[in-house]
């Protein structure tokens, strides 16, 4: 009898060479093609005339093929098959493309299920390309994710298989949780999430399977959580802060200190603080950090600021430097592009413990960096960072806090979710002086004069960007590229400034060029990919323009407006 855990290759109708395809889905045992679900549904049971389907919407049809299927050959790879078909109600065209094998087994006078959307009009209805079924069939059919010779209808038969060879699933849930809860059995749910026979034991099979999924999800990041929650040795006197205010030549807004002190309080606990800092771009993330460094190297250990590109590096450098420096706290840079002398510097002193913060890039995670009391560890932009990233900076310390930034919004609940081994501290309020972004969307018939728009700014000694979602010209896709678009405005419309081309194809040392001309001020419109997503602080940087933004994320969109009214 076959188990859960039975490898998928001893399955009837799979095979060894199947079996390697499955496994490149994941799926390797019985139990793992069970948990493949369907990805939609199409309910057979629900018939409607052909006179009171709606257009454009799926819907399901019991009609007599009236004419005989003609075969109409409409280039080399092309061929399209045409019937009609009736029902009591109407008339409606049927199209077919590129399917013989399904055409051949049609026969006029025949009545089937075709299920699918009608188009066409009043007179003549049109139903391309529809599913369709022998006229008896009456139920709800799975529909799952296929590729390559997998079509839905092999690992529905795969399905059929496992699930009658008496296959045991046992029940991960206490029957006082499902009881509680009103679930259903697993067995039930398995069954009845790829065969239902009735819409509600659908909705049953769901609910139970989607608790089970949060269930297992919020026990797992629950264990995580208390696992991280040992004891560490690096405990902080919050009373430093009071010493670290006093030396900013600006006040805190509240969120700040609110954060700070949420930090804090897990930092002087006894136990590793393991927290995520949101906050819009602006907010004041570093002075947070500058805060529970400074706190940090007061208590007598070190700590570490990770940023994704060596020009963030360099400011966070430069903004901690200038806070710390008349307290006698020694913070150091350590980059990809430093001379190796200048890295063996900087190592030996955080070996040594000379140098109570490091800020750096990825160079801070070479197995040859090594700390003397690594207590505090920050990563910024932490969506550029894998886990195992993070991981392996953390791993330099004994249990040390750690803390990450991120500008990307996210929903509390969904944040709770993808970073459940953290507690979460959010930034909601400005520091006085922020500009006001306005943001507007105009099509391409506006170019002319958001160009006219951009040279106000750029004559009044201000900079600018305009993005592209593309590096290259792309035959597939339609959208303006970084070349195309700096070659045509470099010599076109802003022929009398200085333009600068920036995107990720470029060699590092090109990239940090155009940056560091940017931020001098000796380019004036930066041409970019959204290689700018992150590291380019330019206060005189007023304007943006994203072409074809449809095609950025949200989140890419909100970190992109964040490199304006800085």
């Amino acid at each position: 009898m076959l188990t859960a855990s039975t490898d998928i290759q001893f399955l009837k109708g799979v095979g060894e060479k199947r079996a390697e395809l499955l496994r490149k889905k994941g799926i390797d045992t019985v139990g793992a093609l069970l948990r493949f679900y369907p990805r939609a549904y199409l309910d057979w049971r629900n018939v409607t005339p052909i006179a009171e389907c709606p257009f454009n919407e799926n819907v399901c049809v019991r009609a007599k093929i009236v004419t005989p299927v003609k075969k109409n050959y409409i280039r080399k790879d092309m061929t399209l098959f045409k019937f009609n078909a009736e029902d009591e109600s109407g008339l409606m065209e049927v199209t077919l493309f590129n399917q013989k094998f399904l055409a051949d087994k049609l026969h006029e006078g025949s009545t089937y299920l075709f299920y699918g959307k009608l188009g066409g009009s009043f007179v003549m209805r049109q139903m391309p390309s529809p599913e369709i079924k022998e006229g008896g069939f009456n139920g709800i059919e799975p529909i799952y994710v296929s590729s390559g010779k997998f079509t839905s209808k092999a690992i529905e038969n795969l399905m059929i298989n496992a699930l009658q060879s008496g296959i045991t699933l046992p029940d991960i849930l206490p029957d006082s949780i499902r009881e509680r809860n009103e679930l259903c059995g697993f067995d039930f749910a398995v069954k009845n999430i790829h065969f239902p026979l009735a819409p509600e034991n659908l909705e049953r099979a769901k609910k139970r399977l989607v608790f089970e999924e949060l269930f297992v999800l919020q026990t797992g990041l629950s264990f995580l959580k208390k696992r991280k929650r040992g004891l560490t040795g690096y405990t902080v006197n919050p009373a430093i802060f009071e010493e670290f205010k006093k030396t900013l030549p600006f006040s805190l807004t509240g969120a700040q200190e609110r954060v700070i002190n949420e930090c804090l309080a897990d930092m002087s606990s006894g136990r590793p603080m393991n927290r995520l800092v949101q906050g819009d771009v602006g907010s004041g993330k570093t002075a947070v950090a500058a805060a529970l460094c400074f706190v940090s190297a007061g208590s007598g250990f070190q700590a570490a600021l990770m940023a994704p590109t060596e020009i963030l590096a360099e400011q966070h450098f430069k903004t901690l430097s200038s806070i710390t420096e008349k307290s006698g706290i020694k913070c150091a840079l350590l980059t990809g592009s430093m001379t190796k002398k200048q890295k063996n510097e900087v190592k030996a002193a955080l070996k040594s413990g000379d140098i109570d913060v490091a800020v750096g890039t990825h160079a801070l995670l070479t197995d040859d960096v090594e700390f003397n009391s690594l207590g505090l560890v920050i990563t910024d932009e932490q969506h550029r960072f894998g886990v195992e990233q993070r991981g392996r900076l953390s791993a330099k310390g004994q249990n040390p806090h750690t803390l990450v930034m991120s500008a990307t919004p996210i929903p509390r609940t969904l944040g709770l979710i993808i970073y459940g081994d953290l507690d979460i501290s959010i930034i909601d309020e400005y520091p006085k002086g922020r500009q006001q972004i306005d943001t507007y969307c105009v099509t391409s018939a506006y170019h002319s004069r958001v160009y006219k728009y951009i040279r106000k700014f750029l004559d009044e000694g201000r900079q600018g960007y305009i993005v592209c979602p593309l590096v290259e010209e792309n035959e597939v896709l339609s959208a303006v590229s970084a070349n195309e678009y700096y070659e045509s405005l470099k010599n076109g419309e802003f022929s009398d400034y200085s333009v600068g081309l920036l995107h990720g194809k470029m060699k590092p040392k090109e990239k940090e060029a155009v940056m560091r001309s940017f931020a001098d001020g000796e380019i004036q419109l930066l041409i970019a990919t959204t290689v700018i997503e992150v590291g380019i602080d330019v206060p005189n940087a007023v304007i943006m323009v994203i072409e074809n933004a449809e095609r950025f994320g949200l989140s890419q969109l909100h970190q992109l407006r964040g490199r304006i009214g800085r």
